[in-house]
């Protein structure tokens, strides 16, 4: 069965690539968005991690900005790649092709279903389809999304930085009544990634072993780096949601995004009692940690591995 993915290529966004490829899913295409780093570098993140792990999927790009406001990326904490590393980081690699996001996502809608995308970043693509072409966004049967906080941000007190980046672009996914399925920061940090994870994958021996490992190393240090014994394995969790559904557990809810304010802007709001709201959306209520933390982590040693 074929799934589309849609992100903004960091490391997370890697590792919740493995996880579905090595899945019983068929990655029929991915679609690149602005967010960890701007455009041009998450294209040179595609292109290198497409290199070295030998993706044979097409990788189309997507939207460089959000729908309003101003360009909004993670590299004050990520650094200017993206993606943080305590040693080698990926190849350089040739250009992408020019292959167009939104013609590739309308085409690929066009054909037969079910049609299930996994969204690691800004939703502005799949709130380009949305606008331009309600008819084909309405053939989306599945969203899974990682964003949002039901509780708080991360990027600001209020809101997740994917929220945060392009609230507008959620907005337009929710007023369309697109399948949204929210997988949160509240339930990401549940699943932990430790020091000793990296020097497993690192002691998988294998091609990629010491990238791999020196690139998850640095994401952990995020955390490390503040006192914190591990880091959130942000996009993977919504990667497990998305192919083990029996580990993570939905719930019906009422979600909003908050538009205004300099302190609120992107803000989820998140009503879960039927009697105060009809609902849109779901969200991820609970997650089997260990069993997604071995999931997660089996991906990495396997891609390690090679």
């Amino acid at each position: 069965m074929g799934v589309w993915i849609d992100t903004d290529m960091g490391f997370d966004d890697i590792a919740a690539i493995l996880v579905v490829a090595q899945s019983e899913y068929e990655i029929d295409g991915i679609s690149l968005v602005f967010g960890n780093a701007p455009l041009l570098q998450v294209r040179k993140n595609a292109a290198g991690a497409g290199s070295a792990f030998g993706w044979t999927f097409p990788i189309h790009t997507g939207r460089a900005m959000p729908v309003l406001g101003k360009l909004e990326t993670a590299q004050a904490i990520l650094g200017e790649a993206g993606i943080p590393t305590i040693g080698r980081s990926l190849p350089e690699a040739g250009a992408l092709g020019e292959s167009d996001a939104f013609a590739a996502l309308c085409l690929w809608l066009e054909g037969d279903g079910p049609h299930r995308i996994l969204a690691l970043g800004p939703l502005t693509n799949i709130a380009a389809v949305a606008l331009a072409r309600p008819d084909l966004a309405a053939r989306i049967d599945d969203l899974v999304w990682m964003g949002g906080g039901v509780t708080s941000g991360n990027h600001t007190a209020s809101a997740e930085f994917n929220a945060l980046a392009d609230p507008e672009s959620l907005a337009i996914v929710i007023a369309h009544r697109l399948p949204l399925r929210m997988v949160d920061l509240d339930l990401c940090r549940r699943v932990l990634a430790k020091p000793e994870d990296a020097e497993a994958v690192r002691n998988a021996g294998g091609g990629n072993a010491e990238l791999i490992a020196d690139m998850f190393a640095g994401y952990i240090s995020i955390a490390t780096s503040r006192g914190r014994p591990g880091m959130a394995i942000y996009d993977p969790c919504a990667a497990v949601a998305f192919v083990a559904p029996d580990i993570v557990s939905f719930r019906p809810a009422r979600i909003d995004v908050e538009l205004q304010g300099h302190l609120t802007r992107g803000r989820t709001v998140v009503e879960t009692r039927p009697t105060h709201a009809t609902f849109n959306a779901q969200f991820a209520a609970d997650i089997d940690a260990d069993r997604a933390r071995a999931i997660i982590l089996t991906a990495l040693v396997n891609e390690a591995r090679k």
